[in-house]
């Protein structure tokens, strides 16, 4: 976790410089391709038959490619490979507590509709959703192994290539994989997350 931090810490810090390089560069109507990195923590959780009393707070690295679909919009949709760490602490079975932690970690393929807005030079505004597909990769939790699709929601925000977001994952699908006297349980993955990075 230390290395984490200071990796964002040093990302922080070279922002200010590399967008020295950058200023005055950075306008929706001339992006029509780009492709970025991504650093970030998610603070994810799971509810329904096996809940999560407590979230866990994780991190996520990936890399991202965006494409405009229309000349006349700024629209742009973006797809991408993220490492993503979520699951939750002290489940619960049907109501009943433990101290288990369900450490669910995936590698999410996201399919996001952006449409960005410029309230003053060099600054733009993107809103996004769209389904994402996450495999699970690893995890300690035999009973939450299945992997999820879900939806994204988050809003985006660029100055000078430097890029900032808020996004929330709902997960759609079933992750449990656990039955008792012929009944099936059923749960759902969320996670709330900040990433930070760079667009070229």
């Amino acid at each position: 976790m230390k290395k984490f931090l200071f990796a964002i810490v040093a990302l922080f810090c070279a922002a200010p410089t590399f967008a020295q390089f950058n200023s005055g560069g950075f306008s929706l109507d001339e992006e029509n391709l780009y492709w970025g990195v991504r650093l970030g923590f998610t603070r994810g959780g799971i509810g329904g038959d096996i809940e999560s009393d407590k979230g866990r707070t994780g991190m996520t690295l990936g890399g991202v490619v965006g494409l405009r679909v229309t000349e006349s919009t700024p629209l742009f949709l973006e797809s991408g490979l993220y490492y993503t760490e979520r699951g939750g602490k002290d489940l619960k079975l049907a109501g009943v507590q433990s101290d288990a932690k369900g450490h669910l970690n995936y590698l999410e393929i996201p399919l996001l509709i952006k449409y960005g807005f410029m309230p003053k030079d060099e600054i733009a505004i993107l809103p996004f959703i769209g389904p994402y597909l996450a495999l699970g990769v690893s995890g300690n939790y035999q009973t939450l192994r299945h992997p999820e699709m879900g939806f994204k929601l988050g809003c985006g925000v660029e100055w000078n290539y430097l890029y900032v977001e808020l996004a929330y994952h709902l997960g759609a699908t079933n992750i449990a994989d656990f039955e008792v006297a012929g009944k099936d349980f059923t749960s759902h993955g969320h996670a709330l997350g900040i990433n930070i990075g760079i667009n070229f």
